[in-house]
């Protein structure tokens, strides 16, 4: 059986070059604005750089501002992926991961990858993995005895409330109501 490898996170430093082949043709669609952008997309491209660690995801790009966003899987709410018509033909996909920073717009957009799929789901599988981190298997065995008897006082006193309401309605048919 032939089995497709495995997706490698620490490989992945720098888009794919048919992500500048998409600025061109992005950049050709906007009329006389396109040699700025041009120039604008190929600055951004040769300076973007993406890393994949154990706590989360950065990316930075930039010439003569240089721009670097930090994201821990745990921080991560949200992975959206996006493709519009052009980057469907050309094989990408825009990754877009939200927080809860409270601003409506992506905290980082991922692009340029001819495997976005793969990131999606390693993304996802690193942000569950952070989150559930957060709630520790020692925390939880230590609290499962106060839980059960949390749950079991619950069940008493439901029992109780059935028990007296089959009393009130017994009462009521029996027309022990005056």
């Amino acid at each position: 059986m032939n089995e497709t490898p495995q997706f490698d996170p620490k490989s992945v430093v720098r888009p794919d070059k048919v992500l500048m082949r998409y600025y061109i043709i992005t950049s050709l669609l906007t009329g006389p604005a396109a040699p700025l952008l041009i120039l604008g997309f190929y600055c951004r491209y040769i300076t973007l750089r993406y890393k994949f660690d154990d706590s989360g995801v950065s990316m930075s790009w930039g010439v003569l501002f240089r721009k670097e966003i930090y994201l821990t899987y745990k921080r991560i709410q949200d992975i959206h992926l996006t493709r519009n018509i052009i980057q469907r033909w050309m094989g990408l996909a825009k990754i877009s991961l939200q927080t809860a920073s409270g601003n409506s717009q992506a905290e980082m957009s991922i692009e340029g990858f001819l495997n976005p799929e793969e990131i999606r789901d390693y993304l996802y599988s690193q942000m569950r993995g952070a989150k559930n981190e957060l709630l520790g298997s020692e925390a939880l065995a230590t609290d499962a005895p106060a839980c059960q008897q949390t749950g079991d006082r619950a069940t008493q006193v439901l029992r109780e409330i059935r028990d007296a309401m089959q009393k009130l309605v017994a009462m009521k048919s029996s027309g022990g109501d005056a």
